[in-house]
């Protein structure tokens, strides 16, 4: 059985193993830790099965970073990129479960800043929950909790409303945006109220 006869630092995240006085392969610190990696160890095949264990998880969770980097992403989108790398279901799951507990991973965060960031995009609800449910994967039922804690449509939509000179032009900025045919109406009829009032 080959015996590990050196474990030496490449740098602050990498180990260079040597397996029998010969070089093997350079290892993720924590992969060499979480294995039990130690001088003098044979590694039998239950270690072998060990390590390559963790040395999937680590590529999962290196892949899962690269992945997150540039943004949040929903535990679903990030399963489907992981599963496109072919990582294993099991390594997957345990990849998941851990980027959850150290909070790189969390649906509600993820599901609130994308729908606060697309309301002052000036997005209707509908639209906000098109593009959380269908292009985030996200569950409707925290869809409709995040919507609900946004500031209201209606008052989005009177706000946009407010800030145009032509109705008309609103009106159809609004539709645009998704907002349905009622809250259009609603907000130019009380704009309307509002301009004869003040005449």
């Amino acid at each position: 059985m080959p015996r590990v006869t050196s474990l030496r630092p490449r740098s602050s995240t990498r180990v260079a193993v040597d397996l029998d006085g010969a070089p093997w392969r350079v290892l993720p610190v924590d992969v060499v830790v979480r294995a039990g990696l130690s001088d003098g160890l044979e590694l039998d095949r239950a270690r072998l099965r060990l390590l390559r264990r963790e040395l999937r998880k680590a590529e999962a969770i290196t892949t899962a970073s690269r992945a997150l980097r540039p943004r949040d992403l929903s535990t679903r989108r990030l399963t489907q990129k992981l599963e496109q790398a072919r990582v294993p279901p099991a390594v997957l799951a345990d990849s998941v479960r851990t980027l959850t507990q150290v909070g790189f991973l969390n649906d509600e965060r993820m599901a609130s800043n994308r729908a606060r960031i697309l309301a002052e995009r000036n997005l209707s609800d509908a639209a906000i929950r098109h593009d959380l449910e269908e292009h985030q994967a996200l569950d409707p039922v925290l869809v409709e909790t995040i919507l609900e804690s946004l500031e209201p449509e209606i008052e989005r939509a009177a706000r946009i409303v407010a800030s145009r000179e032509d109705g008309a032009a609103a009106a159809r900025y609004l539709a645009r945006r998704g907002f349905s045919e009622e809250t259009i109406e609603a907000v130019l009829s009380s704009r309307i109220a509002q301009d004869l009032g003040q005449a």
